[in-house]
């Protein structure tokens, strides 16, 4: 059994409410995060449109209609250092997978807050892990249960070489737990309109602009906390 399908298989398991509430509960005291003003659930993404000054669902289509207009995604997903309280070190990176947020860690309360793109239904997942290593324009390699359901993946099965078209885009961070690959990703993307979305196998998408500034500002060996509601537990937590 993989290492994604023992995640799915905890799920499996954990999903009555009340682990639901004890998961998200554990993670936020891991992150030194006050639950009483932790990040906020949402059943889907919203954002704020200042021409009408009402908050919006943020679905596929929209996404699109809106990048295709502006050439960029809404201003809430754009890199911004924001106030953010937390116990953990700084080079820390939370993962807010609810609100589609990436948190590094700064000094004096503070994080760089990137927009991200996170798993379908299904395929999220939270946990404790590492940043075990990371590469410039990777290699993406089809995971044999992506090629088995897809035959779109078939073909890359051996491997598709780094570039613009590669789904993993700019860079990557593989996460580990301990020295064993989870075989999740934070990285870059192709198609910069899915941020904000559920749209992925399991991994974390950035904006390429994005995912190359973080790779610059992380080290291996970071810890990385991801927090997301009715996903499933990394088996390594």
């Amino acid at each position: 059994m993989t290492a994604r399908s023992k995640a799915i298989d905890t799920a499996r398991r954990s999903t009555s409410p009340t682990s639901k509430r004890s998961l998200r509960t554990a993670l936020l005291m891991a992150a030194g995060l006050a639950v009483s003003v932790s990040i906020a659930l949402a059943a889907g993404t919203q954002v704020y449109n200042p021409q009408t000054r009402q908050w919006t669902d943020y679905d596929r289509t929209k996404a699109y209609k809106y990048y295709k207009l502006h050439k960029e995604v809404p201003e809430a997903f754009r890199p911004q250092m924001v106030k953010f309280r937390t116990a953990e070190i700084p080079g820390t990176i939370i993962i807010d997978g609810n609100q589609h947020f990436l948190y590094l860690v700064q000094p004096g309360q503070q994080a760089m807050r990137y927009g991200i793109g996170v798993g379908r239904e299904g395929f999220g997942w939270a946990g404790i892990v590492r940043v075990g290593r990371m590469a410039e324009w990777p290699t993406w390699t089809p995971p044999a249960e992506m090629v088995a359901r897809d035959p779109k993946a078939v073909k890359y099965a051996g491997g598709m070489a780094g570039g613009p078209d590669n789904p993993l885009g700019a860079r990557a961070l593989y996460l580990y737990e301990r020295d064993q690959d989870t075989i999740y990703r934070i990285h870059g993307t192709p198609e910069p309109w899915t941020i904000g979305l559920d749209v992925s196998s399991g991994c974390i998408r950035m904006r390429n602009d994005d995912i190359i500034d973080l790779a610059s500002r992380v080290k291996v060996g970071a810890k990385v906390i991801v927090l997301m509601q009715g996903a499933a537990l990394y088996k390594g937590v």
